[in-house]
């Protein structure tokens, strides 16, 4: 990660653009607001060095390939100290699609995604539940997913913008 950088009502504009489509071109978002696209390409760069961008993605509908069942596993672990070991193996199971580690209940969730039921009980009986560390899951099945988005940038307090409501209280 690179230096601290700061975002400002610009660069939040150029990142709400480019989380709506991360193909779109710099040169169109730069004619919308009336700027250089060099001024774009130049603010996503640094943006990149400073670790806030961190690449672009292509985002595939799991239904589209098949992949019907979206399951959220929660994992208990038998020791803290099997934490690293855990991790590196949840990461070779192809239908964990994300990992977090939690507080509360569980020590991770896993959000899966599975063809069906028989997938995913093949997955947690015969992969997860066989790892030695794990003691226990709890497995919540979606029904459907109500919306998706990427974190927010608009409205998201500035340097800039404490400066001028600091001015406007003096």
């Amino acid at each position: 990660m690179g230096k601290r950088y700061d975002i400002d009502q610009l660069d939040q504009i150029i990142l709400s653009a480019l989380i709506k489509n991360a193909r779109r071109p710099f040169l169109e978002i730069a004619r919308e607001h009336n700027i250089s696209g060099a001024a774009v390409h130049q603010r996503v760069k640094k943006m990149e060095e400073a670790g806030i961008i961190t690449g672009a993605r292509l985002l595939v509908k799991p239904h589209t390939l098949g992949l019907g069942v979206c399951a959220f596993v929660g994992v208990h672990l038998d020791k803290p100290k099997h934490y690293p070991s855990t991790v590196e193996a949840i990461k070779n199971i192809p239908e964990v699609v994300e990992c977090h580690f939690v507080t509360g209940d569980y020590t991770l969730l896993l959000k899966l995604f599975c063809r069906d039921h028989e997938h995913l009980m093949n997955v947690l009986l015969n992969t997860l539940r066989n790892l030695p560390s794990i003691t226990k899951t709890e497995t919540l099945i979606s029904l459907d997913q109500v919306f998706e988005r990427q974190v927010w940038v608009k409205d998201r307090e500035t340097k800039d913008s404490k400066r001028k409501d600091s001015k406007r209280k003096a």
